[in-house]
């Protein structure tokens, strides 16, 4: 089955398989034929072509690694959970109504549980980012950096919806990364992703490399777990378990985007490795989200529009006489609610959410989701066949 996987590793170091091998070669001096002349030297020559080979190494890419890779950062995360015993007859006790209402409580426990991912350093004074899914709730953080130092980090601040999370390490004059603009990125310029694959960066303090190009922008992938993945930025630089967080970067070794999540066929985030297709967040989008988290105000998302939507299909279509099926249909709206004061009613169809033409439920919830309370939610909507625009407000929800 195909998915949608992290690139985060939970700790288990890999076994390195070293192959020793030993080949030896014999050099004969030239034997003397018996005549004799003068030996010309082709050392001159031999040098230019080796310092010519040496500075043809040297380009784009390799100048890029060297200006970045001192801000590039491992990442070892220590999160407790609260587990539940399991035995054999909670299967059978679980689809039981008598056991679900008057069986006991299933005890629990608290586990320790450990990962690793990537970051980068974006000050001098030290703050990093990475995603929400490596370090947002994570109970300790141990960062390294290339000089082989570790810092214990502090969580700033961490949007879950986003996927992004924003440390701070003490230490001054820091190296860090630039940011670069994502809006200029081109498809086919090269990608240069770096990080921390199953946790090599603990081998020798030094990210992992890997190059490939800018495969697509502006990618909107579904809503996974509650997360709101837009605008990604597609490489087939090799993205695998443990690169979550990284950074990925373009040839002037300009920051263009943080390796968040790769396509993969394999069942488990455990085995996912990378086929090609990763996902980085954009840094416009990245450096909106760690603004905020800077203030420590946090993101508030606890916000409601009181109505609920449904995607049109054919039979929808066919009782509101639609001659396309893209957007939603509104098929609730709650009193005194954002929606309601916004002017919706049921049977109205929401085509532009934010500026951005909806296709699908899907893209309706992600673009609303993606938002704070307060914000002011544009809309145009199609009402008996006519299109009109609605402003919504977003509210507290309220408690329940």
């Amino acid at each position: 089955m195909n998915r949608l996987t992290f690139a985060y590793k939970t700790r288990i170091l890999p076994l390195l398989l070293l192959a020793l091998g030993a080949s030896a070669c014999s050099a004969q001096e030239p034997r003397d034929n018996g005549t004799t002349g003068t030996r010309t030297s082709n050392a001159p020559a031999i040098d230019r072509a080796n310092s010519e080979i040496t500075g043809s190494r040297r380009n784009a890419i390799t100048r890029a690694v060297e200006k970045v890779s001192p801000a590039v950062v491992g990442i070892n995360v220590t999160e407790v959970r609260e587990m539940r015993y399991r035995s054999f007859l909670d299967q059978f006790m679980e689809q039981d109504p008598f056991f679900q209402r008057y069986g006991p409580r299933r005890r629990t426990f608290k586990q320790e549980l450990h990962g690793l991912g990537s970051g980068f350093i974006i000050s001098p004074d030290g703050y990093v980012v990475t995603n929400d899914h490596v370090a947002g709730r994570a109970s300790k953080v141990i960062v390294t950096t290339t000089d082989g130092k570790q810092y214990d980090a502090k969580v700033i601040g961490s949007d879950p919806t986003t996927d992004v999370a924003l440390l701070k390490i003490e230490g001054k004059n820091l190296p860090y990364i630039e940011f670069g603009n994502s809006d200029d990125v081109v498809v086919g310029e090269w990608a240069i992703a770096l990080g921390n694959p199953f946790g090599l960066f603990d081998i020798n303090s030094k990210p992992t490399v890997t190059v490939g190009v800018v495969s697509n922008t502006e990618v909107n992938l579904q809503p996974q777990d509650g997360r709101v993945y837009r605008g990604m930025i597609q490489t087939d630089a090799a993205i695998s378990s443990g690169n979550s967080g990284g950074a990925l970067v373009n040839a002037l070794g300009e920051l263009i985007g943080m390796n968040t999540i790769i396509y993969s066929t394999a069942q488990s985030g455990m085995g996912a490795g990378s086929i090609g297709i990763g996902f980085a967040v954009p840094t416009n989008r990245l450096k909106a989200i760690v603004a905020q988290l800077k203030k420590g105000d946090g993101i508030d998302r606890n916000f409601w529009t009181g109505m609920n939507i449904q995607q049109i299909d054919d039979r929808i279509a066919r009782y509101l006489q639609l001659q396309e099926k893209e957007g939603v249909v509104v098929v609730e709206v709650i009193a005194n609610s954002p929606a309601a004061q916004a002017g919706l009613e049921p049977g109205d169809v929401i085509k532009e959410i934010k500026g951005e033409t909806i296709k699908s439920e899907d893209d309706a919830v992600a673009l609303i989701s993606d938002s704070q309370v307060g914000d002011t939610i544009t809309m145009k909507i199609l009402r008996d066949g006519k299109t009109t625009n609605k402003t919504m407000k977003l509210t507290t929800a309220p408690t329940r």
